[in-house]
């Protein structure tokens, strides 16, 4: 007897062999190329976004499905593998937001004139931070751009020009006409780089001052403007390697932080009254005030220089007499003794004080010289998410010997932004080593270089001046950037973020309060940047930024369940400017449901892999926010 193999004639019926067959080489087959497929589409090369610089102008109730695409429609979609279902993302789904009136187009959340009105006028507190604190109070539309909005100038033209219609205010060209701040010419504005204090120019009154400081050495890399006006200080010192965090509260004067932003200039709404500015302790190597209108001698803030210096020459000119203006200066020069500052030099209109380089001897002043203002007790000299101001002295860190720097000293630009900051080297920020740091600084070169090569080419083209990121954690992505003079990086650190988290590859938790400040190292590193909250709106006029970089921005905030991702979406199209790009880093769930949210707004999207392939469950949404703007009344 035969054995039974599987071929064996005997086990089937004529002509069932080739059925077999045939089925087996079907079946195999379909297996082939159901995995060729599957193999081409997880390989395929990430895609890029696609500028189009074509204007679409949309009435105010139009829907997104009514919106011309703002280039290429195809995106990869991961929702069929990753996101569920469900009645909220159904809802997500729904949304279309539509335009707000355009009275709204220069609307500031936390500087709105009309809740100001609310607050004590004492001190300019009413100028200060006043958020909506209710819901119903929060506008939940679009912002719009003004009629005929075009994308300002590139830099370096952008510093002396600006479109007349993206800030469509001439106030400051007749009320300050004879200073030389700003000049009207047809269809745009012209900024020749006059001040109140330097009317033959920033440039020049930049050079009066490098006679009395150091700012071609690098040693002076960052420095803080009170009181701006349309940033002319913080536009010419761009070109020492000097970057100005400048700042003015939004008053009577139209404007002057929006135009300082359309000229690419960093700066931000602001003002010094009873809460500490948004930034760090020693975050600045110079200050600066030019006719800032701060009553320095009534509150005992600092002073770098303006009047009342040389007011033997100006006083006839500023309505004053001499006895007040003398009394004046007199209490200016008593409160920087009282500091601890030393008078380095007065010259012509300039005065510049110089803060010592550790407290070793102002602490034994207290006790035998100084009695106010004291030192300030324990406490977190770079705690200043709203926290008042005290009438104390900051204390510097603690130094064995009077020669030592307090914190340590700092390298020179441009070897300071890569070199191991003082806070990191040591050991002031938890968790943040030497080794972790330098990881980070070469994550974010190639994740940046990424960005570049791959997924938004115009960003290292020049494209984008302003950009925001959100989520600064170290500094690593503004770094990358540090060659470019082209762009500038405003890094906002959330106050209660985590800057490690993402070199160790974690989504930020909740946490206590300010417990792993990274500001500071920011500063340290030479760039700038500002303590935010994004469940409020950030201090800017809308459309003031080319590009918003958020590194898991949305997945700290839906751990914290602290505020809608909605209000964050719409925040973030309120400073962004038509045709101005997003690219948000998340876990894919959450990234899906953000897309959803920002078909809503008018913005084109796609899906991208992160830059160590497909298998990663992080991926990169990117953004292009299409050009509309708003419908007249008249």
């Amino acid at each position: 007897m035969g054995k039974d193999f599987p071929a064996s004639p005997k086990l089937h019926a004529p002509g069932g062999d080739k059925r077999c067959n045939l089925s087996w080489i079907f079946g195999a087959g379909g297996l082939c190329f159901f995995f060729y497929i599957l193999g081409a589409w997880q390989q395929q090369p990430s895609s890029t976004v696609k500028i189009d610089t074509t204007r679409v102008h949309l009435t105010h109730c139009d829907r997104p499905e009514q919106q011309a695409a703002v280039g290429d429609a195809s995106s990869l979609d991961f929702s069929a593998h990753h996101a569920g279902g469900g009645d909220d993302d159904q809802a997500l789904l729904d949304l279309a937001f539509d335009s707000c009136a355009l009275k709204f187009s220069e609307y500031t959340p936390c500087e709105d004139i009309e809740r100001s009105l609310r607050f004590d006028r004492d001190r300019l507190i009413y100028r200060e931070r006043h958020c909506p604190a209710q819901a119903s109070e929060r506008l939940r539309c679009l912002i719009p751009a003004p009629p005929g909005y075009r994308n300002p100038f590139p830099w370096p033209k952008s510093r002396d020009f600006a479109w007349y219609a993206n800030v469509p205010h001439k106030e400051l060209t007749v009320e300050k006409a004879v200073q030389n701040w700003i000049q009207y010419e047809g269809d745009r504005f012209k900024f020749p780089g006059g001040g109140t204090m330097f009317p033959k120019g920033a440039d020049a009154y930049i050079d009066d001052i490098g006679k009395l400081v150091p700012l071609k050495d690098g040693s002076i890399r960052t420095a803080l403007d009170t009181g701006c006006g349309v940033a002319s200080f913080g536009a010419f010192l761009l070109s020492r390697n000097v970057l100005t965090m400048s700042f003015a509260p939004r008053d009577t004067h139209e404007g002057q932080v929006q135009f300082a932003l359309e000229r690419g200039v960093p700066a931000m709404l602001g003002v010094m009254a009873s809460q500490r500015l948004l930034y760090p302790a020693r975050a600045f190597d110079l200050a600066h005030c030019s006719r800032c209108l701060i009553p320095w001698k009534d509150y005992g803030y600092w002073v770098l220089s303006g009047p009342p210096v040389n007011w033997q020459t100006h006083w006839k000119g500023w309505q004053r007499t001499q006895e007040d203006l003398l009394g004046e200066m007199t209490a200016i020069e008593e409160l920087a003794k009282a500091l601890c500052w030393k008078k380095v030099v007065e010259r012509g209109n300039l005065a510049v004080w110089r803060k010592p380089t550790n407290h070793y001897d102002c602490v034994r002043n207290r006790k035998k010289v100084y009695r106010d203002p004291p030192i300030c007790k324990a406490e977190d000299a770079d705690e200043a998410w709203y926290k008042p101001m005290q009438a104390c002295i900051t204390p510097l860190p603690a130094v064995a010997e009077r020669s030592e720097v307090s914190g340590g000293k700092l390298a020179k630009w441009p070897s300071r932004a890569t070199e191991v900051p003082p806070r990191v080297a040591t050991g002031l920020v938890p968790g943040i080593t030497p080794d972790v740091y330098e990881a980070d600084t070469k994550l974010w070169n190639e994740r940046v270089g990424y960005y570049k090569n791959s997924v938004i080419p115009p960003l290292g083209q020049g494209r984008y001046r302003n950009i925001m990121d959100m989520n600064a954690g170290l500094g690593g992505f503004a770094a990358a950037f540090a060659n470019d003079n082209r762009v500038w990086v405003m890094n906002a650190v959330p106050p209660f973020s985590s800057g490690n988290a993402d070199v160790l590859g974690e989504i930020p938790q909740p946490s206590s309060f300010m417990d792993n400040t990274t500001l500071g190292v920011i500063y340290e590193r030479g760039f700038i940047g500002v303590y935010h909250d994004w469940c409020e709106a950030f201090s800017t006029y809308p459309r003031t930024y080319d590009f918003i970089h958020a590194n898991r921005v949305f997945s700290m905030y839906r751990a914290r369940n602290k505020c809608d991702l909605v209000d964050i979406l719409l925040e973030m199209d309120r400073i962004l400017r038509p045709e101005g790009a997003v690219i948000i880093r998340d876990e894919v769930d959450v990234l899906n449901k953000v897309k959803r949210i920002a078909s809503g707004m008018k913005w084109e999207s796609r899906m991208v892999d992160h830059e160590t392939g497909p298998f990663n469950r992080e991926k990169i949404l990117v953004s292009v926010k299409s050009y509309w703007v708003g419908e007249s009344s008249g």
